[in-house]
């Protein structure tokens, strides 16, 4: 095997050290052939020996050095299985971590390019003279206005006028707001009874004309369809185009009058 050469101070860590050894032997983070990345790893710690290093720093090496070691022993050994039954790759966690330590170098170095760019940049404070600042330019109305006429302008304010109605929806803009119209049902039965006491026969347009709404002429109907369905009243009609009557008849005209003056004595 080719010798290595190290420069032991470009690496900033162990992490450092084993993406410059995954770069060098060009092989796939996520399939990292451990048995060399580790022999070489061990023979950058002997060169570091010949170095002086301080404690810290030496045992982040080390640490690393015995995690490569139980990987490659791991993968010695038969494949461990997870819960699912899936082969558990003892690279796993170690590959996360380089991916993590990568992302987080190559954004520092590209903070630091930025910097040195920035040092570079001179930026020189406002300085624009009073006499600019305060300068008015002055305003020639006869090239402004030029050849228009109050007739071109009155033209032009018909042309505007003109396309603001086309984008008016000549269907939409005639919509209006529907209002639900509340009618006591209860109020209009007790309306009917009052018009029918005195009157043995009365025709339904009689009761509709003091109507004011057409929701209010459905409530009538349906009110007299209950009242025919309580035997109160019934409703002959002698022919197909003749108005349609109404009969009270006398047992249910005698028992809403009873009804009648029981409320009124409670």
């Amino acid at each position: 095997m080719t010798e290595l050469e190290f420069k032991l101070e470009k690496f900033e860590g162990p992490l450092d050290l084993l993406l410059h050894l995954i770069d060098k032997n060009k092989v796939d983070i996520y399939d990292i052939p451990i048995s060399l990345i580790t022999e070489q790893y061990m023979e950058y710690l002997e060169h570091m020996k010949e170095e002086e290093y301080d404690m810290d720093t030496m045992s982040e090496f080390l640490v690393m050095a015995s995690t490569l070691l139980d990987i490659k022993c791991r993968m010695l050994l038969p494949k461990e299985k997870n819960e699912e039954g899936e082969e558990i790759d003892p690279r796993t966690e170690l590959v996360q971590r380089l991916l993590e330590y990568k992302i987080y170098k190559y954004a520092s170095l590209e903070l630091r390019d930025m910097r040195v760019d920035a040092s570079h940049a001179l930026f020189k404070n406002s300085s624009m003279p009073e006499e600019v600042l305060n300068m008015e330019i002055p305003i020639d109305y006869e090239k402004l206005v030029g050849d228009t006429t109050l007739k071109k302008l009155n033209s032009i304010f018909d042309e505007l006028m003109k396309r603001q109605e086309d984008k008016i929806d000549p269907v939409r803009s005639k919509f209006g707001t529907i209002e639900k119209e509340e009618i006591d049902t209860e109020a209009k039965v007790q309306y009917i009874r009052e018009f029918a006491r005195g009157r043995e026969r009365f025709s339904f347009r009689e009761l509709l004309e003091n109507a004011g709404s057409k929701a209010e002429i459905i409530v009538s109907f349906l009110c007299i369809l209950e009242m025919m369905k309580n035997g109160e009243i019934s409703a002959v009609q002698s022919d197909i185009d003749s108005d349609i009557d109404i009969v009270v008849n006398e047992i249910a005209d005698d028992s809403v009058t009873a009804a009648d003056s029981g409320e009124e004595e409670g």
